[in-house]
């Protein structure tokens, strides 16, 4: 299944009113409505059911930010090895406030002077839990524990399950990236010998 998506995406213009009030929320992190949307259109109560999803997950409680989610987001899908969903996640964490240095060393935030402890420990918490099988130990979720209450772990952890989903969801599909998605790719994890791969748009 190289070279091409699984199934097409639905057209945007064949989609409805509601899913288009919906996508709003996509145009405000990414700038586009991404492809596995388009491709959950198939079945429509999917797409819907998704969004509202990730509405959610997002949705900011306590002091769990929106650049950090997107952080969470991105390690859990380099994790996972899903070039799509590092696309759109590197992208929204640059969108939603993470700085040039976080950015760079998000990969490696454990040695970082650019996160603090509370930050470091729930990077760390997304690496362990995306792996397959779970990695996650006693002593991760005291230092969790130390650091997080329990509805922001809550929503650490509902980040993480999110893209879990998304991951399997787009490398099963080979969902094709979008142009912005790639450009940010381009700029932010080219030197992390990123590629598109399955995912190309060429």
């Amino acid at each position: 299944m190289m070279g091409q998506p699984l199934i097409p995406t639905i057209p945007k213009s064949e989609t409805d009113h509601d899913l288009n009030k919906l996508i709003q929320f996509y145009n405000e992190t990414l700038g586009f409505c991404p492809n596995s949307v388009l491709t959950m259109y198939h079945r429509p109560s999917i797409a819907y059911a998704f969004i509202e999803l990730n509405k959610a997950v997002m949705d900011n409680h306590e002091s769990v930010s929106s650049s950090l989610k997107r952080l969470i987001a991105y390690v859990s899908s380099n994790t996972a090895g899903c070039t799509y969903c590092q696309a759109h996640t590197i992208r929204a964490a640059e969108r939603y406030g993470a700085d040039e240095k976080q950015l760079n060393e998000v990969l490696d935030s454990e040695r970082s002077d650019a996160f603090t402890e509370k930050e470091k420990a729930a990077l760390s918490f997304a690496v362990h839990a995306s792996m397959v099988p779970n990695a996650i130990n006693d002593q991760m979720v005291d230092r969790l524990k130390n650091h997080w209450t329990h509805g922001e772990i809550v929503e650490i952890t509902g980040v993480i399950a999110l893209f879990g989903f998304l991951n399997r969801w787009n490398d099963t599909m080979a969902t094709t990236l979008e142009n912005g998605a790639v450009e940010s790719a381009e700029k932010l994890l080219s030197n992390r010998g990123w590629q598109a791969g399955k995912h190309s748009n060429q």
